[in-house]
């Protein structure tokens, strides 16, 4: 599976951009730079438009304390436990999607709202503490050259889960590929949660949900509407609605199962 959203690798990048991929990382306070970043960076002026616009409601906490609200009701589907001795780095990965799944959720999805009109209703947007981010170091994001053809096409199939358009390939379980036995158990752990229908219901009410809060949230953007408005609104969107609007749910999921402290 190719990825159909081209993307600027960090390693890559140079002058404005390697300067905007280090600001984002200090300022949501993560070690590697989301995909839906790195691809905005392949937009003419996307990436400095998108990162001026929402950077003032990271640094005010906003997604923050929508992600706070957020997580005191999201539905977590019960998953088969996954504890027990893996390699560190699972947790890691793990604990640094969960953070910037979440902020990105919240400022994406508020961009996504203002860029389409919808940035109205409810109460004015809360700010609050910021969220402490996962100080943790991530292993290689792998591509289907760096591992076994079985471990990709568990990748693959993982990545049905919760979405079965799988217009993007979700960066965590790139992520995970290091740790393949780990993998088969999360596939073990999704399917009956697949099968059964609540992992779908979760995903959608956590969306609905994240929508509602986004929309407040697109009331504190103030920015003039870019030349390159429809592109930035469809390839945000395609991030918001698919890859993380289900991974969150995912993640949080595994972690729960893990029994990380949450």
């Amino acid at each position: 599976m190719s990825d159909p959203f081209p993307a600027v690798a960090e390693a890559a990048a140079t002058g404005e951009i390697a300067d905007l991929f280090a600001d984002i990382r200090a300022t949501i306070g993560v070690r590697v730079v989301n995909l839906v970043w790195r691809h905005l960076a392949t937009f003419d002026g996307a990436l400095p438009w998108a990162w001026s616009a929402v950077k003032p409601l990271y640094l005010a906490g906003m997604p923050d304390e929508a992600a706070r609200r957020f997580r005191e009701t999201m539905a977590v589907p019960k998953l088969a436990s996954l504890a027990g001795d893996q390699p560190p780095s699972i947790d890691a990965v793990l604990a640094s999607y969960d953070h910037s799944n979440t902020m990105n959720l919240f400022a994406l999805g508020a961009l996504v709202a203002w860029l389409r009109g919808e940035a109205t209703g409810g109460a004015a947007p809360a700010s609050g503490p910021r969220l402490t981010a996962p100080d943790v170091t991530l292993p290689l994001l792998v591509s289907e050259a760096d591992v076994s053809p079985e471990t990709w096409a568990l990748v693959l199939r993982l990545n049905r889960f919760g979405d079965q358009r799988q217009l993007i390939l979700a960066s965590m379980y790139r992520h995970l590929a290091h740790a393949p036995a780990f993998l088969m158990k999360v596939e073990t752990a999704l399917k009956p949660v697949q099968a059964d229908g609540s992992l779908d219901r979760a995903i959608a009410g956590n969306r609905a949900a994240a929508q509602v809060a986004a929309r407040r949230l697109g009331r504190a953007i103030s920015a003039e509407r870019p030349a390159s408005a429809e592109s930035i609104e469809a390839g945000v969107a395609a991030f918001v609605d698919h890859a993380i609007g289900k991974m969150v749910t995912i993640c949080r999921a595994i972690r729960t199962a893990r029994g990380a402290a949450l």
